[in-house]
């Protein structure tokens, strides 16, 4: 389920990343570097910062498959996706939960503090979109006012929370993307937001 889980945030990121580079008129080259940064690069710092080398997508084409795949449906269906703002904040909502449990797991995996696992995870979910938007010249969102961070460190403390009461892992990952995904929804709907200076 963790792969899964994994795969399914690459193809929503990299739909996220068409979608944007074709929203600035790129060129099929530019569109496809957008998406290919946007579903990898928060990951890579992550790996980066860790030591795990090769990073991910470099050591499993699957990634790089997923992200090929998601380039050619978003080209494909681009008309069908007309509310382009609706479908961008959607695929990436859903990039936003699944990544911030990749980093917390990897994390996990190496033995560090919850605190770091969350900070990992924060950083996997977030800085692919940053990359995005600071190529395609926007203020990234993490430096906005709409709550984006604060929710993947929310949900980091879900994470461990449920952990601590020792929930099956698939029902946990479960649980804390849907708590991301709802939470991002709400704060969008209902304009949570930090304040700004």
């Amino acid at each position: 389920m963790f792969y899964l889980l994994d795969i399914l945030g690459t193809m929503a990121f990299a739909i996220s990343g068409v979608l944007t580079a074709m929203n600035k008129k790129m060129d099929p080259f530019g569109v496809f570097i957008i998406a290919f940064v946007t579903a990898v690069g928060g990951g890579t710092l992550r790996d980066v910062m860790v030591g795990r080398t090769p990073v991910g997508w470099m050591r499993d084409l699957n990634y790089v498959y997923v992200i090929l795949i998601g380039f050619f449906l978003a080209l494909l269906f681009r008309k069908k996706l007309d509310k382009f703002r609706t479908s961008l904040f959607l695929f990436d909502t859903i990039g936003l939960g699944v990544f911030t449990l990749v980093g917390l797991e990897i994390g996990i995996s190496i033995q560090l503090h919850p605190v770091i696992c969350v900070a990992l995870g924060t950083m996997t979910a977030c800085f692919g979109g940053e990359i995005r938007d600071i190529l395609c010249t926007e203020i990234p969102v993490i430096f906005r006012k709409e709550i984006y961070a604060t929710i993947c460190i929310i949900g980091g403390v879900v994470f461990f929370t449920l952990k601590q009461l020792n929930f099956d892992n698939d029902v946990l990952y479960l649980i804390t993307s849907l708590v991301i995904i709802i939470l991002r929804l709400l704060a969008v709907k209902y304009k949570w937001y930090l304040p700004a200076f």
